[in-house]
């Protein structure tokens, strides 16, 4: 453990303070004591919570999860963590700033880790789907007989909401099929998207906002899961507010700088079939979202999947069904478009 309590200015301050003030008659530990005995102490005790947690790995399997990011000071970091019946536990972080990030590099760090933990002891790695890991997790399979690749499962449910809700500008015939379905729903996400920052990032809107509503408007980032279908509950929620707000007083008599803006503004939050469309949207990914958050969890939950996965595809029909007032055993093209995306 590399942690050094003299330097860390939380711990001095922290001890002075104890050291100046009469805690009750408490007489806190000496500085020495806490920074070499004590220290001790703490690091044999986790250590020993952690052995708990790896005696089971053997008779339960490990999952080893691996993944990328980028902390405050722009290092790409690639964390792994070992996932069983108990608890997830972090195994380590690697900074790897000035490194290619192939799947050979990553395949050598994932099979280090599978080392330390008991290739045995290993039943799956989990990892995105991006081309380097899945690559890196094909290597560490051909390597370990008893070790299975496994794609995040809401990484996978949270690529699908994208191709749904941000379709790309075509390059191929099938990607065209896929734009001209869902394009309308793009439309209503950037519409969604300019309404919410036009409000935000404008210094009278906002507090007249404010004023109608209790909740915020989400500013999700992009990265995150769901990040549309998140946005567009969260306007379901304040749809009251902002048309109180936009047929107030105040939104009237004040001049804004871009009358133009201001004037679509409010014809989106009166259109009704504007509304109706974000409805829409949310009831027919409502089950793919729901999916989603059940997913994202430390327990384990591979072995409910499928069943999830045709229960979730059965729910969108329904909802799609009823909206075009098809039967079941009627052709719609939008459905088989979102069933492709589902079922790929």
């Amino acid at each position: 453990m590399s942690f050094n309590i003299a330097r860390n200015p939380y711990y001095r301050e922290s001890y002075k303070f104890a050291a100046n003030h009469n805690l009750g008659g408490y007489v806190p530990p000496s500085y020495n004591k806490l920074r070499t005995t004590l220290l001790k102490q703490e690091r044999v005790h986790v250590e020993s919570l952690l052995d708990r947690m790896k005696s089971v790995w053997a008779a339960k399997g490990v999952t080893i999860c691996s993944d990328g990011w980028t902390d405050a000071q722009r290092r790409p970091l690639i964390n792994f963590i070992a996932v069983s019946e108990t608890s997830p536990m972090f195994l380590r972080a690697i900074d790897a700033s000035g490194e290619e990030k192939t799947k050979e590099y990553i395949a050598e760090k994932l099979m280090a880790v599978v080392e330390e933990v008991g290739p045995k002891n290993v039943v799956q790695i989990i990892t995105d789907n991006a081309a380097n890991y899945k690559g890196a997790g094909l290597i560490v399979q051909q390597k370990y007989d008893n070790i299975f690749w496994t794609h995040c499962i809401v990484h996978t449910l949270n690529l699908a909401l994208k191709n749904i809700c941000a379709a790309k500008l075509p390059r191929t015939e099938e990607q065209e099929m896929v734009y001209d379905e869902f394009h309308w729903i793009t439309l209503i996400a950037g519409d969604a998207n300019m309404i919410k920052n036009y409000i935000m990032n404008h210094v009278m809107r906002l507090p007249m906002f404010n004023e109608f509503s209790k909740l915020k408007l989400l500013a999700v980032a992009e990265t995150r899961f769901a990040s549309v279908v998140v946005m567009l509950k969260r306007f379901l929620m304040v749809k009251r507010a902002l048309q109180s707000m936009v047929i107030s007083d105040a939104w009237e008599t004040y001049r804004d700088d871009n009358a133009g803006t201001a004037r679509h503004v409010r014809d989106k939050i009166l259109c009704r079939q504007w509304w109706e469309n974000v409805e829409y949207i949310v009831d027919f990914t409502d089950p793919i979202y729901e999916m989603l958050r059940m997913a994202d969890t430390d327990r384990p939950c591979l072995h409910l999947i499928y069943e999830m996965w045709d229960t979730m595809i059965a729910k969108v029909k329904k909802v799609i069904y009823t909206k075009e007032k098809k039967n079941y055993d009627e052709q719609s093209t939008f459905f088989s478009t979102v069933q492709d995306i589902l079922i790929d």
